[in-house]
């Protein structure tokens, strides 16, 4: 596994200029795998959350392959992007059967394996404005609004929220409510888009005092769980201002964690994930 733990733009460029020949030598490998195929292909590695090895299959769309949502192990469904979020809970976040874990999202393949690790685990999605905090819909479905959840001061461990605040305009009130919910010593994990090479936020939308979006960019849609086949609006892809950004919230550290491994199929030198600690 090649991982660091950085925490702003100048350690990031420090970190690829003192290692250059290694993710040189990440892209060839890559490149390598790909170059013959057209529509998909497999390679072989270990699963952490299936604890075995595999054959991940890989998808190509337009000749390309984009490694953080592909590499899908045949055993969990999950991609290399949530298999390594599992992997660094348990090994960053040191996270215990009996720990209080939310997460924000519920009809995912990620919590219905994170549930059956921590029973504690609360999930919920974003049913609408006319939904109270807490409501849980017909379906068994939770509603929390990340500007405004439903738990007391300090009543989780952990946080989770991957690809979620780049959905949210006012995105700042997250982290000060991410904040509020947790204990002292507690940690969010998340993951957003993000801009490798930018110290300041990309706001591709804004919304006005109205309500009314104004677009600055083309538009840009990610899949909703809650409704298939329909997107949410991405209105940030984030610099190395947001963790500047939730330390502003009250966090006390904010980090960043890339990795990268062939063997436990972590492919694309650009993965990354974030901490903060309160």
């Amino acid at each position: 596994m090649i991982s660091a733990r950085i925490r702003n733009l100048q350690e990031f460029i420090a970190l690829r200029e003192d290692n250059a020949h290694v993710y040189k030598r990440i892209s060839q490998i890559e490149e390598d795998l790909c170059r013959q195929e057209l529509i998909s292909f497999k390679v072989k590695g270990f699963s952490y959350p299936a604890q075995s090895e595999v054959n991940f299959k890989v998808q190509i769309t337009d000749g390309k392959v984009n490694w953080r949502e592909s590499v899908i192990c045949p055993k969990t469904k999950l991609n290399s992007r949530i298999r390594a979020a599992v992997h660094y809970i348990d090994f960053e976040l040191n996270a215990q059967p009996e720990s209080k874990i939310y997460i924000a999202e519920q009809l995912t393949p990620l919590y219905k394996f994170l549930k059956k690790k921590f029973p504690n685990l609360i999930g919920s999605e974003y049913l609408g404005p006319l939904c109270e905090p807490g409501f849980i819909s017909s379906k068994n479905v939770r509603h929390e609004d990340a500007k405004n959840l439903s738990f007391k001061d300090g009543e989780m461990d952990y946080y989770l929220s991957f690809e979620c605040f780049e959905h949210i305009p006012d995105y700042t009130k997250c982290f000060s409510e991410c904040h509020r919910v947790l204990r002292q010593g507690g940690v969010m994990m998340w993951s957003v888009p993000f801009a490798h090479y930018n110290h300041e936020n990309i706001m591709r939308a804004t919304m006005s005092a109205d309500g009314s979006i104004v677009h600055h960019m083309e538009p840009e849609y990610h899949g909703d769980p809650t409704v298939p086949g329909k997107g949410i609006l991405c209105y940030t892809h984030f610099g190395w201002q947001m963790l500047e950004q939730v330390k502003n919230a009250g966090f006390r550290d904010a980090f960043a964690i890339t990795y990268w491994s062939d063997a436990l199929g972590y492919y694309d030198g650009n993965q990354i994930l974030f901490c903060a600690v309160k």
